[in-house]
This record gives C-alpha cells, sequence and structure tokens, in this order.
C-alpha cells in the first residue's frame, strides 16, 4: 500500500513517487496534467485531475475546473491566487468567497498544529539556545512568522539576533528582538514576507539573492525552518563577500549553482 502523503504516476515514461507536501498546484495544460512542486520542478502526466484531487485530500483546493492548488502555498487572493513562490494563478471569480474559506480552513489546520514543545519561551531562553551564534561575523536571526485571521502571512517578529544583524539592519539588536519587521521598516519589501513563509510553512531551505530598499543594501539570505512557525535566516551584505576560484572543480560548481536560478 501506498504510504500515506505520497502520491504515485508516470510522467516521461517514468514511475514517479512524490510527497504531496512538496506540491505547489496541479494544473491542465492541453491533453496533460502538469504538477508543479517546490523547486521549480514540473512534472506532466495524463492522470485526470480528478484522480489526483482524491488522493490529495483536503489540503488542496480546486480554483478552477482545471486548477487545484495547494493552501499553505497561497499567501493570498487578490484578483488572482498568489502563492508564496511569487507566481500567480487564474481562479474562478464568482467563486472566490468559497475559496477564500477553504483556503483559511485548510491553513488554520497547519498552522494550529504548530506546537511549542522544546521552543524557547523567553527571550533569554532565544540567546541562550542560539548563544553559539552570538559572535558569528556573519547575521543570523531566528523569525517567528504572524499570521492573520485569514492565515496569511502578514509580517515577522524577531525572537533571536547577533551583533552582525544589528549591523546589517542598523538598528540596536535590543530595539530589534520582539519587534515585528514591519513596525521597524515601514517600506517593507513583501517578496521577503513570501519566502520566508515559504520556508516556514514547507520546510525548504530557501536563498535570495536581492536588494533590501529598507537598508539599501544588495543581500544574499538563506532561510530555512527552525521551530514550528518560525524560521532562521543567515543574511549576508554582497558587497562584502568575495568569490575564490581555486580549482576546475570550482567553476563546474559555480556553474551548477547559477543553472538553479536560470532554469528557477
Amino acid at each position: 500500500m501506498q504510504e500515506a502523503g505520497y502520491i504515485t504516476f508516470i510522467s516521461d515514461r517514468k514511475k514517479c513517487v512524490i510527497n504531496s507536501s512538496t506540491i505547489l498546484y496541479i494544473i491542465v495544460v492541453g491533453k496533460n496534467t502538469e504538477i508543479h512542486v517546490s523547486g521549480g520542478i514540473v512534472y506532466n502526466t495524463r492522470i485526470s485531475l480528478g484522480k489526483l484531487e482524491e488522493e490529495l485530500g483536503d489540503g488542496f483546493v480546486r480554483v478552477h475546473r482545471g486548477c487545484i492548488v495547494s493552501a499553505k502555498a497561497i499567501h493570498n487572493i487578490t484578483n488572482q491566487i498568489n502563492l508564496s513562490n511569487g507566481e500567480s494563478l487564474e481562479y474562478t471569480l464568482r467563486k472566490k468567497k468559497s475559496i477564500i474559506e477553504k483556503v483559511v480552513q485548510c491553513k488554520k489546520s497547519v498552522i494550529d498544529s504548530f506546537s511549542e514543545e522544546g521552543m524557547p519561551s523567553t527571550e533569554a531562553q532565544y540567546f541562550k539556545y542560539y548563544s553559539s551564534f552570538d559572535k558569528l561575523p556573519f547575521a543570523f536571526t531566528d523569525i517567528e512568522m504572524v499570521f492573520n485571521e485569514e492565515k496569511h502571512a502578514i509580517d515577522w517578529i524577531f525572537r533571536y539576533g547577533n551583533d552582525a544583524l544589528a549591523k546589517l539592519e542598523k538598528i540596536p539588536l535590543d530595539r530589534l528582538i520582539g519587534s515585528s519587521f514591519g513596525s521597524l521598516f515601514a517600506n517593507m519589501d513583501s517578496k521577503w514576507l513570501r519566502t520566508y513563509e515559504c520556508a516556514t510553512l514547507y520546510g525548504q531551505i530557501l536563498e535570495m539573492i536581492d536588494y533590501s530598499p529598507e537598508i539599501d543594501t544588495y543581500l544574499k539570505v538563506i532561510c530555512f525552518p527552525t521551530f514550528k512557525g518560525h524560521c532562521g535566516c543567515i543574511l549576508f551584505n554582497i558587497s562584502e563577500i568575495e568569490y575564490v576560484q581555486n580549482s576546475t572543480e570550482s567553476q563546474n560548481a559555480l556553474m551548477l549553482y547559477m543553472g538553479k536560478f536560470l532554469h528557477s
């Protein structure tokens, strides 16, 4: 019997078994059904959307006749379905209310399952837990995502940060810790929010290389899940990083690394 949480299908004449938690959305394109998963991977199959929907269970929402979407992959719903990875999808507008209700119900179930077991409960406990990060030469923080009543991520709170973070953000550490990002930076760019939400809910390790208007700095950010509802972030000021190439293998590694960006 196939393990719960996994689906099996044929794609490009090969048997594929994937964890349903990695699926962002499934859409019918012509005679094929495309299964889009985290990491930018797309599987093509001939299995009907209805059959896949039966196997996936309650965590997915049909947004129009030919598309179902993972509720936790949805950042918000405007005139489009906006996903945490930055993609947007069309949906049946007359069903907007029922779609939103289903998404809220599904995401509430995920967020309510977050356990505080083993999680620091005070500022002092966070700093004790992450004490080995205090003197690192790069910025690190543990952030707690903030969700609104509709279970959309709207902000995050700094629960731990080191001295390098305070230097990078240009704000004293005692002001950062316990404060929400939005309260400190009125010009918060939602691109960070979407990525941190994705890492928190999907358990992914994600990297961003982008400009931060909040601190007028080009950043490289690596984020990953820590406690339930939290993610850790390692931040680098790109201008302070020097690339060293000292072998032919390093050139191959760089090509592989950049190739992921070009195909994402």
